[in-house]
């Protein structure tokens, strides 16, 4: 199993907990943590003793999305992005067949918001601030988000969070059905272990064919695909390296 200091994992009770542990960069997402949580997932999936998985998140930011030096780094590498880390995260979340708990507070951008959709539980801070601004770094939406989001929210509330740069609060998160719950910041990580905790002591092989039939895993994987081309061809585009440059001057290297 990949290890990374900035991805915890801990198991017992028959629950994995991966913790994202880079707080002072927002938890924002490198390849080194892609490549944890992918193994992460992998383990969850492939142990019998692991029935559910608890996402959670150190600091006071659950996820500020990919940073941004890798996204350029990427751009510059001639890598495909279909084959990246970030992308193989993405069809591990789609993948996955047992269920997802998340925990919520503070930002979630981007992937920060995205792999949400593919989470059974979501349970946020009411203060919690989620949004998916990818054009405003010239970018498309990614994790079959396309496909979900609308899905999930309709399609005009979805467009206004691609395309505006809107911004979700925890109590509108779960007005939208983005959320299960929206609750004080200190609440939000024991209401979620414990939620994961109940379903990691359900009968498990029901629990699994319940969440297959609840998602059209290709419909997804597909999506991923197709997101994964255009995300490609815009990642080099000359308007996303400007708007990496001006998030990097305005912010300087990193979230």
């Amino acid at each position: 199993m990949n290890t990374s200091t900035q991805v915890r994992t801990e198991r017992g009770s028959g629950l994995l907990s991966i913790t994202l542990a880079r707080p002072d960069k927002k938890n924002a997402l490198t390849s080194e943590m892609y490549r944890a949580l992918v193994a992460a997932l992998e383990l969850a999936g492939s142990e019998p003793s692991i029935h559910a998985v608890l996402l959670d998140a150190d600091g006071a930011d659950f996820c500020a999305g990919n940073d941004i030096v890798d996204f350029v780094a990427l751009a510059g590498s001639g890598q495909g992005v279909e084959s990246s880390d970030v992308f193989r995260f993405l069809r591990a979340l789609a993948q996955f067949d047992k269920p997802l708990v998340a925990a919520v507070r503070g930002r979630a951008v981007g992937i920060g918001t995205t792999m949400l959709l593919h989470c059974d539980l979501v349970y946020v801070a009411g203060n919690a601030r989620l949004s998916t601004p990818f054009v405003d770094l010239a970018l498309v939406p990614e994790a079959a988000s396309s496909l979900l989001l609308p899905a999930r929210i309709g399609h005009v509330r979805a467009f206004a969070l691609f395309a505006l740069g809107e911004t979700l609060d925890g109590h509108a998160a779960v007005d939208c059905g983005l959320a299960n719950a929206a609750l004080s910041a200190e609440e939000v990580a024991a209401h979620a272990r414990a939620a994961a905790l109940t379903l990691a002591g359900k009968p498990a092989l029901a629990l699994q064919a319940t969440k297959k039939l609840m998602r059209e895993q290709q419909r997804m994987l597909n999506a991923i695909e197709s997101e994964g081309r255009e995300f490609a061809q815009r990642l080099v585009s000359a308007e996303a390296q400007a708007a990496f440059r001006a998030f990097m001057t305005r912010r300087g290297p990193g979230p």
